[in-house]
């Protein structure tokens, strides 16, 4: 079956105009409706407790002066054996409901996601939850040196932490430890001031120990698979090692590698063993490019030739928490105009797919945060309440919420997924590029053409990145036929298709 990931912030996954998102609300009529629009799996971020500056709902604040924005970032992990307290309806229950969320999950036929953080932790990291018999991350330090193997952290001897934003009450940490991307005592404003750097050496130590069993831990839970977070920034002989135990013990769980060099990409799959790789610097960088305008379709030839055999292995997204949306003023300026490089990303091959949470409404991540601004971003670090997020939910739950936009480009992203889902010429078949094909019409630039196929389904697609409706003429040569185990002459067909959108026609 071809993987269909949706990825949610479930604090912002709920009907209020100011609410706190629950692991209740991602309900049984949620994950209906995501198992209709055919996704498998769920990767639900900012599970995993962490430091925030709530101070209801059973949390209990970190600092301010180094916490980003009220809610705080997913990935300045606080207790990796914990989840936040304000995602329970009974903070004190919390485990117990986010157990119940997860066969929530499996009972609707999905596999679930957790995010694992390797690199980093926040600087208030306590582990108070970490299991009798295990020594909490930095409790044996030797914090009168800068570096042992020994340690879990990096240390500043005889220097202050000097964080780059102002307080009245300083957060006090003496020794300094380095942050999650700065060697440094005192990181700058663009850094992650409110993380730190865990201590990694390319040989095994007892941090390795102490990170593989809060892999074994979540895995013992049920977690189906684990997206890892900045894998480039620890060793990869560590993953290499963790990997394989973990599958020894669990040999169905998978591993996502947020891994951003396109050259390493065949390494951290065949070499360290990951299951599946971000494609943020083949694909999402090229489809980004070709739809703003400056840049060629022609690349998204080279980005397939590029990734060769690992294609499959790929994760395919447009959006995810990290990226602007797609109808940003950032980025396309309304959903529609995406829909050209969503048909790419969801029908060229069998690549996983990525979709995060409000995307098919048309979400702009428009709004003005107290902490993120305006960036074209969902923050993950401010309590807000994304409209059509919000539209979205009470869709789902029987109202009719959705604006006339929003419902239409739900609807083509339900044609694309179902096809994409449930045509095997697409979950399952194989593809041949026919940008080399060019017929009357056919502006290399702006068009991209691709035929795909299984059994005796053949479907031409053409998409159109110009922002004027396009008529093209593209020829099916004989060798393509041939190609796909078939015989025919050459065949020429004429396909309408709307400023940037896309066509598939059944051959």
């Amino acid at each position: 079956m071809r993987k269909l990931i949706y990825q949610m912030l479930p604090r912002l996954w709920g009907s209020g105009e100011h609410f706190t998102g629950k692991f209740s609300a991602v309900d049984d009529a949620t994950l209906s409706y995501l198992k209709d629009l055919g996704f498998t799996d769920i990767w639900c971020t900012g599970i995993l407790r962490h430091a925030t500056q709530c101070t209801s709902d059973g949390c209990t604040p970190s600092h301010p002066q180094f916490v980003k924005g009220e809610a705080g970032s997913p990935y300045a992990i606080n207790d990796y054996y914990d989840v936040n307290p304000y995602l329970a309806d009974n903070p004190d229950k919390r485990m117990v409901e986010f157990e119940s969320l997860l066969k929530r999950v499996h009972a609707a036929g999905m596999k679930f996601i957790l995010d694992f953080v390797p690199n980093h932790v926040a600087r208030d990291y306590h582990g108070s939850m970490t299991p009798a018999g295990e020594s909490r991350l930095g409790e044996n330090d030797d914090t009168s040196v800068h570096w042992s193997p020994d340690n879990d952290f990096f240390y500043y001897p005889g220097e202050h932490l000097r964080l780059p934003v102002p307080s009245d009450r300083p957060f006090e940490e003496y020794p300094a430890k380095a942050s999650g991307n700065a060697f440094t005592p005192a990181p700058g404003v663009n850094d992650w001031y409110e993380t730190v750097k865990i201590n990694y050496c390319d040989f095994h130590t007892p941090t390795w120990d102490k990170m593989l069993n809060i892999l074994l831990y979540w895995a013992g839970k049920g977690i189906d698979g684990f997206r890892c977070d900045m894998v480039e920034l620890v060793p990869r002989p560590f993953f290499t090692w963790a990997i394989a135990e973990v599958k020894r013990q669990y040999p169905d769980v998978f591993f996502v590698a947020e891994v951003y060099e396109k050259e390493s990409y065949r390494a951290y799959a065949e070499e360290v063993g990951f299951d599946f790789l971000y494609d943020k610097s083949c694909f999402y960088d090229h489809l980004r490019a070709v739809t703003e305008g400056w840049a060629s379709a022609t690349s998204l030839t080279w980005c397939w030739q590029f990734l060769g055999n690992l294609q499959p292995r790929m994760l395919q997204f447009l959006e995810n928490h990290d990226e602007q949306r797609i109808a940003s003023d950032f980025f396309a300026g309304k959903a529609k105009a995406g829909l050209a490089a969503f048909a790419v990303d969801a029908l060229f091959s069998t690549s996983p797919l990525m979709v995060y949470f409000g995307q098919e409404a048309g979400e702009r991540g428009m709004d003005n945060e107290p902490f993120s601004g305006v960036n074209g971003r969902t923050s993950i670090f401010d309590w807000c309440h994304p409209k059509a997020i919000r539209d979205l939910y009470r869709y789902i739950h029987g109202e009719d919420s959705l604006t006339r936009d929003e419902k239409s480009i739900l609807g083509r992203y339900r044609e694309i997924l179902s096809l994409a889902t449930r045509e095997n010429a697409f979950s399952e078949g194989v593809t041949y590029d026919l940008c080399y094909c060019q017929g009357s019409g056919f502006d290399a630039d702006h068009h991209f053409a691709w035929l795909r196929h299984y059994g005796h389904t053949t479907y031409l697609l053409v998409a159109n990145f110009a922002k004027q409706i396009s008529t093209v003429e593209v020829t099916v040569p004989a060798e393509a036929f041939e190609w796909l185990g078939m015989t025919g002459p050459d065949r020429t067909v004429a396909i309408h298709i709307p400023a940037l959108d896309f066509r598939a026609v059944k051959l």
